[in-house]
């Protein structure tokens, strides 16, 4: 306690270094502001996205052939066909260029997560929970629910011949989904809780077409439209006494990343014998990032200031770690604290609470602060739950501690703060500018951002990562090849390891 305290009133004494702390936290907030600045000169209208049940932004826009239904039963469906339109990325045809405006060309097609199948609703207001049962592009039969939850069920793809049966029972506030490949034998996919679960629900069947996400990422994304087949609907329990009939409507609209109809078609459903068409577009799914997201904000955007602080708080620790040295005071130092290990980690402890606090003080303020400049703006804001903006925001504060921490250890291997800064600074900041600069093709960004102590700022991430919305997860649409955890733990390695170095050649050179 005695090395701590000594170590503090160092710190605490010199006015660069308290002005230096103060002006890391700072800067971090005025990089968000000038960065934003521009947006504010040109606004732009764009959507709000809805919120789900667990707080995430999400696509909640498809074509719905619906009734409402009132206590506890299920619905039954044979899905015969899944086909589909898709926009021709290469644009207009331009072989009829002498006609009115060309015209747009569309090839038959399905993107991977074109989905048709059956829901339960608990009402037709954006981002109400949710469970479906249904049959995919690529990707077999699924059961989903609340946007965030995918369970696999069979494999393989719907047809006239061989039709993929799905069923739907809702007891109480539970929904279980079922699928067979008969309409006799049925397997269990899964179940799930609708929170807050209404009396009355609105159940029926969907088709949905996600926009497909063109080849490397920098072409952004293309219109498509998918056409469900449906056999007979069977309603039973409470559910086969309801007495509206059945209804049609496009749920939702284009959320920005949800996709919209390829040219020439849109929402539509008709009766087919026993059975029905049903011709939707757009998505039900939680909101990731990637070529598609559009005008849009999320919480790493606003902490985009934090690799200024960074920089400012390693001229101070690695100022901390040299100045002693320079001025030939690490003898006195040494005197008060004969225990070398215990003057250097006392050192460590002050630099990581100080960043730290700073660190997290400047997330808390970037966050909301960048809301309102988003908003101001007329730029959608990604929202995530609480405790994930929490996260980013202490992890922030981490973030800059283990950076802190590398920066005084370096000062003490390589006693000169410049050479520290310069070492720092190459290994953290760099690397990331080069990463999601895009500088660098996504292999060799994603090893960097593994590698290098810049893995800490996944940290940060709050982007969403699921397997069942196609986009492209690399470092130039704004991805982390580790999780938030597994970066801080590259850079808290690298802090380790770096002061490790600086205990045993402190306690092997003379003062």
């Amino acid at each position: 306690m005695r090395a701590l305290h000594a170590e503090w009133t160092k710190f605490r004494t010199v006015r660069g270094w308290v002005l230096g702390t103060v002006g890391a936290m700072l800067a971090s907030v005025l990089f968000l502001l000038a960065g934003t600045a521009s947006s504010n000169e040109h606004p732009q209208d764009a959507t709000a996205f809805p919120v789900g049940p667990g707080g995430e932004a999400v696509n909640d826009s498809f074509y719905f052939v619906h009734r409402a239904v009132t206590g506890d039963g299920g619905i039954t469906v044979p899905v015969t066909a899944l086909t589909g339109v898709l926009a021709d990325p290469a644009g207009p045809d331009t072989a009829s260029a002498g006609t009115a405006g060309g015209r747009d060309r569309t090839t038959p097609g399905v993107t991977p997560w074109s989905k048709a199948g059956i829901l339960v609703k608990q009402s037709l207001d954006r981002g109400s929970p949710y469970a479906a049962m249904m049959v995919t592009g690529a990707h077999g039969v699924r059961m989903q629910h609340d946007f965030t939850h995918d369970r696999a069920g069979p494999a393989g793809s719907p047809s006239a011949d061989e039709p993929r049966w799905l069923r739907l029972v809702r007891t109480g506030g539970t929904v279980t989904g079922y699928a067979s490949a008969d309409g006799a034998r049925w397997t269990e996919v899964g179940t799930a809780r609708l929170p807050g679960s209404a009396a009355t629900v609105q159940v029926g069947l969907f088709v949905a077409a996600p926009a497909a996400v063109r080849a490397g990422g920098g072409g952004g994304s293309s219109p498509a439209t998918a056409t469900g087949g449906f056999g007979r609907v069977t309603l039973d329990g409470a559910w086969g006494q309801a007495a509206e009939g059945w209804q049609g409507e496009q749920v939702g609209g284009d959320a920005g990343t949800s996709g919209s109809y390829a040219p020439g078609t849109g929402g539509d459903w008709s009766a087919t014998g026993e059975g029905f068409t049903v011709t939707g577009a757009g998505d039900i799914a939680p909101v990731v990032g990637g070529p598609a997201l559009g005008p849009a904000f999320t919480v790493e955007t606003f902490l985009v200031g934090t690799f200024v602080g960074l920089i400012v708080l390693t001229v101070v620790a690695a100022q901390f770690a040299t100045t002693e040295y320079r001025r030939g005071l690490l003898g006195q130092t040494l005197a008060a604290t004969p225990h070398r290990g215990r003057m250097l980690a006392a050192k460590a402890a002050v630099v990581a609470v100080v960043a730290f606090a700073a660190g997290a003080a400047a997330a808390a303020v970037s966050v909301p602060l960048g809301e309102l400049r988003a908003h101001a703006a007329h730029f959608a804001v990604l929202t995530v739950p609480a405790a994930v903006q929490v996260r980013a925001v202490l992890g922030t504060g981490l973030l800059l501690a283990a950076a802190a921490v590398l920066s005084l250890a370096l000062g003490v291997v390589l006693r000169r703060s410049a050479t520290a800064i310069t070492a720092v600074v190459a290994t953290t900041v760099l690397p990331y500018l080069l990463a999601f600069g895009g500088v660098l093709p996504s292999g060799p960004a994603e090893w960097l951002l593994r590698l290098t102590p810049a893995a800490g700022f996944a940290v940060q991430q709050t982007l969403p990562r699921h397997d069942q919305v196609l986009t492209v997860y690399a470092p130039a649409s704004g991805y982390f090849p580790l999780s938030p955890s597994g970066g801080l733990v590259v850079l808290g390695a690298w802090s380790a390891l770096a002061l490790a170095a600086a205990a045993v050649l402190l306690h092997r050179r003379d003062s």
